[in-house]
């Protein structure tokens, strides 16, 4: 079969590798690509919101199959649209995909349901945002309602500073969103928890904890990950439990009495308070960069299980994963989250060798007369496996130093809580 991966992150690149070693495949093309994906797959530069452009594009290429990574072309509707043409994709329908698109619809429908969720507030005016605000406790947190990639969620430790967290949501800081949603801070520890859906069953499909701030012992402001590591440290058969028959089960029932049942990737945020689960966001994709991290430990064809979802027919393989333990940590050009410079060489990358169990996945870079440069953002995603975590991190620490990029920087501690606690 001939496969398209639509993106351009490390995600995209982790799964342009997984599923490029299925002898299934024939050919695989990835839109628009980066320099990783590059050297595995046909890249086609090429604007992923233009679903007419793409259409054209996968027809040339004779695609039996689209793969989406992120989210933005998703919550568009890129899978009704390519429904309509017959040609078969893996992904939720622009209805489903609101689970990440609207955080006010997520948790309209976590109130519904019971799914047990932070207490919060919907507002859409500055007047009863602050009312809110005054008549709960400090720290909070505010959200943008629609996709802000990665950046729409801020824990404001004061008043004024939720007030102004509000202001700007408001004032169009995020063209997706003219609606904030305003929740009560969950003291507890994080857990990324993956299920890979079709009509009739679900499957689970790894778990991971995500680092979210910039700087070293999770301070300063969010951004998309900084760095991942899987399996979670806090997953027990108990826990795994309670988020399938608490929140997992009563989603997808959701979902299918609103006549828009889950198809794809679902990536539940939680939070895990006294060993209780609690929902803090849903993405429709894997995420970024556990991603890296889950596709590292996965031991199955990814074509074949992905190939089995669309045609409802999941329950017909069993997903097996490696023993090891994996960790990825991301190298972001210098200035990220805010302000950074493109266009700069990453001069030692291509001497850079690396063993059997880690791997490079690129995410913002480009090559150009066989040199590799970065776009900027995030850079590039190192990911190793190691039988502990505290091996795999400093094996990918070691091959971050090789690269030695001196306008980048990353985290060292990516990991932390589950290495501290051995």
């Amino acid at each position: 079969m001939n496969i398209a991966v639509i993106g351009s992150g490390g995600r995209e690149h982790a799964l342009c590798y997984k599923l490029k070693k299925s002898k299934k495949i024939s050919n695989l093309i990835c839109i628009p690509g980066n320099a990783g994906t590059k050297k595995i797959a046909k890249n086609i530069n090429a604007n992923i919101t233009d679903f007419e452009n793409l259409y054209k594009i996968l027809l040339k290429n004779k695609i039996d199959l689209i793969v989406v990574g992120p989210e933005n072309p998703l919550v568009d509707g890129i899978v009704d649209f390519f429904n309509v043409k017959k040609i078969k994709i893996f992904g939720p329908n622009k209805i489903a995909s609101k689970l990440e698109g609207s955080k006010a619809f997520l948790k309209n429908l976590c109130k519904k349901n019971n799914i047990p969720t932070a207490s919060f507030g919907i507002f859409d005016d500055l007047v009863n945002a602050k009312k809110f605000i005054f008549d709960n406790k400090i720290p909070i947190v505010v959200k943008a309602d629609g996709l802000a990639a990665g950046k729409g969620v801020t824990i404001c430790e004061t008043k004024d500073q939720a007030i102004n967290a509000c202001i700007k949501i408001l004032s169009g800081k995020f063209k997706s969103s003219s609606k904030i949603v305003i929740e009560e801070y969950l003291d507890g520890e994080e857990m990324s928890y993956f299920i890979i859906v079709d009509k009739n069953t679900h499957k689970f499909f790894g778990s991971a904890q995500d680092h979210k701030r910039v700087g070293e012992n999770d301070i300063g402001p969010n951004t998309g990950g900084m760095g991942a590591y899987s399996p979670s440290s806090i997953i027990s058969t108990e826990l795994e439990k309670k988020i399938e028959e608490k929140i997992i089960q009563p989603t997808l029932s959701a979902m299918k009495k609103i006549g828009n049942p889950f198809r794809g990737f679902l990536y539940a945020g939680l939070m895990i308070v006294k060993n209780e689960p609690f929902l803090i966001e849903y993405n429709v994709r894997m995420g970024d960069p556990e991603c890296q991290a889950i596709m590292a430990r996965l031991d199955s064809d990814l074509f074949e299980i992905i190939n089995l979802t669309t045609n409802d027919e999941l329950n017909k393989i069993e997903i097996n994963w490696k023993d090891e333990k994996s960790i990825c940590i991301v190298l972001c050009a210098k200035g990220y989250p805010g302000n950074y410079n493109k266009d700069i060489e990453i001069e030692k990358l291509n001497d850079v060798r690396v063993d059997k169990d880690s791997f490079i996945f690129h995410a913002g870079t480009y090559e150009k007369e066989g040199n590799i440069f970065s776009s900027g953002g995030r850079v590039l995603n190192i990911v190793s496996l190691s039988n502990n975590l505290w091996k795999a991190r400093n094996k990918a620490i070691t091959y971050l130093n090789k690269i030695n990029w001196k306008n980048g920087f990353f985290r060292k501690d990516i990991g932390w809580r589950a290495i501290d606690k051995k």
